[in-house]
Order: structure tokens, then C-alpha cells, then sequence
């Protein structure tokens, strides 16, 4: 089993930044690709990031193309997700989740994922 928590959520202006952290604990990090998802307000939850366990292989929904990034140090068991230029429609429950199935083509999947935070809200308003 792995345990995922989220934190870093909150309330920004447009055109701030947040970082959000997921602290993995249980089963080894070892091996595994993590992401990042979002959910708004009465929609999908849909991905917009994903990373493999190296950082060599990153995925980002075109959402987050040149303002997040996303990263990860595997020593601390914890990824991140840097959030720059943030927009109103970025508002969203956050969550991470962590695969150690999960290929290339599959990053952008939730089927992928097993295991899954408990969420963070980012709010992005003036």
C-alpha cells in the first residue's frame, strides 16, 4: 500500500504561482511513475501531469505545457508540482497518485493510478 499526501493548495490571484507537494509513505517509491491530476467544480477529473520514477520521462496535458512543472525527489519520497501564470480556470481539487504500472502511453490515464491522495483545492481568483 501507498499513502499520498497532498498539501500546498489554496487561494492565488491570476497570474500567481502555487507549488503543490504529495508525501509518499508504505510500499517503496521506488519504481514508480506519479501524476498529477485535477478535478474542477462539476467535471472529470482529468491528468495533467505525470512523471517517471528517474525524471527522465515527464508527461504535461497541453493545459500545462510552459506554466507547470512537475518533479520529484525520491529521496524525500515526494513529488511536486510547480504551478506558474495560474488562471481562473485552473481552479480545481488536486490530487496526486502514484502507478507502478504505468507506461508512456498510459501517463495521462486515472485507470493507471492506484493509489490517490485525498486532494488539495487550488482556487484561482481576484
Amino acid at each position: 500500500q501507498v499513502q499520498l499526501v497532498e498539501s500546498g493548495g489554496g487561494l492565488v490571484q491570476p497570474g500567481g504561482s502555487l507549488r503543490l507537494s504529495c508525501a509518499a509513505s508504505g510500499r517503496t517509491f521506488s519504481g514508480s511513475v506519479m501524476a498529477w491530476f485535477r478535478q474542477p467544480p462539476g467535471k472529470d477529473r482529468k491528468s495533467v501531469a505525470a512523471i517517471n520514477w528517474s525524471g527522465g520521462s515527464t508527461y504535461y496535458a497541453d493545459s500545462a505545457k510552459g506554466r507547470f512543472t512537475i518533479s520529484r525527489d525520491n529521496a524525500k519520497n515526494t513529488v511536486y508540482l510547480q504551478m506558474d501564470s495560474l488562471k481562473p480556470e485552473d481552479t480545481a481539487v488536486y490530487y496526486c497518485a502514484a502507478s507502478y504500472r504505468a507506461y508512456i502511453g498510459s501517463y495521462s490515464y486515472p485507470d493507471t493510478y492506484d493509489y490517490w491522495g485525498q486532494g488539495t483545492q487550488v482556487t484561482v481568483s481576484s
